[in-house]
């Protein structure tokens, strides 16, 4: 058995795709999934399973039962410690709801990033590394064009971000 995480790309957003917690977690317990735990009303769900490919089968049971897909970024609890330890920013001096990590759903090539020309965003940052971007927004990220220009780089990766303060809550949860 396995602990992971799903990270549920979209939902629950300005009043589309709309999937209550408790109503995700006896879906996902219906599944045979042990220890279903969620966070916030942002996607974040934490679960135990044998399955091989939780993701894809969450994805066909959401689409299933709430009639819309959605795509769902899963990882194990040490994958998740992983890209925590991976930060390249002082995460413990900032404010985690100025760091975001975006998830992708697989590593691209190095340099898939390289046509962002983070000086157009400043004071905004972000750094690749493996299946994970981490940005900085020391101003907030609320009004922040950044994650839309990450996010439009082709080839298109997958991807669903989380702020620091998720990140370690999820692994907490994982744990």
């Amino acid at each position: 058995m396995t602990t992971y995480a799903a990270l549920l790309r979209g939902i629950n957003v300005g009043g589309h795709k709309k999937v209550p917690m408790g109503e995700l977690r006896n879906v996902m317990a219906g599944m045979g999934w042990s220890d279903v735990r969620t966070y916030l009303q942002s996607g974040n769900a934490v679960f135990t399973t044998d399955d091989a490919d939780p993701g894809d089968r969450l994805e066909r049971a959401i689409e299933e039962h709430f009639g819309f897909e959605v795509r769902c970024l899963v990882r194990t609890a040490e994958e998740l410690r992983t890209v925590a330890a991976a930060c390249p920013y002082p995460a413990a001096e900032l404010d985690p709801a100025k760091l975001l990590v975006l998830f992708l759903e697989e590593a691209p090539a190095k340099g898939h990033f390289d046509s962002v020309d983070e000086s157009k965003f400043a004071p905004d940052t972000f750094q690749h590394a493996g299946s994970a971007v981490y940005c900085y927004f020391p101003e907030g990220m609320g009004r922040s064009k950044l994650p839309a220009a990450l996010e439009a780089v082709r080839p298109k990766v997958t991807m669903t971000g989380r702020n620091w303060r998720t990140v370690q809550r999820l692994i907490e949860l994982a744990s």
